[in-house]
């Protein structure tokens, strides 16, 4: 697999998961409490996406060794996922979201800024590691599922 197949699998995965997860978001949020329905859509929105971009460039991903394909298009798009959430975070697009959650959760009388800094890393740091590990099963099944033609030596 050259590096542009996983530049080229790192965007389809990233920009079809992020619509698909808008997408399952909405229509889950009329079934489910607000932090029900993220959890869940995420959730399913990496798995399916990783399913079909797994099967889509299992001949590419089956060029080298499967296991260094689907590591490379993983951490690319974990990596890319944790500069735009924290790019989130950092101009405080999120701060009106993690005030309502923390009050909602935690006594938050005695936190300062740093807690809130730290809670925040904590908790991006906990949904790109979710994503790494769903999207590495997703885009390992999906490769699998394709049935690729065996390559003949000359």
């Amino acid at each position: 697999m050259k590096f542009s197949d996983a530049i080229i699998a790192t965007v389809s995965l990233i920009l079809f998961g992020l619509i698909l997860h808008a997408f399952l978001f909405v229509a889950f949020g009329s079934i489910a409490a607000n932090e029900t329905s993220d959890s869940l859509s995420f959730v399913i929105a990496i798995l399916v996406i990783s399913l079909i971009v797994g099967y889509v460039f299992a001949s590419k991903i089956q060029e080298q060794s499967r296991i260094k394909a689907i590591g490379l298009i993983v951490v690319l798009s974990a990596f890319t996922m944790l500069v735009f959430i924290s790019i989130w975070i950092a101009n405080g697009f999120a701060y009106p979201w993690f005030k309502d959650s923390l009050n909602s959760t935690f006594n938050r009388t005695t936190w300062t800024d740093y807690d809130l800094e730290g809670y925040a890393a904590l908790n991006v740091s906990f949904l790109v590691i979710i994503y790494m590990v769903l999207s590495f099963i997703g885009l390992y099944i999906g490769s699998i599922i394709r049935k690729t033609p065996a390559k003949t030596k000359e």
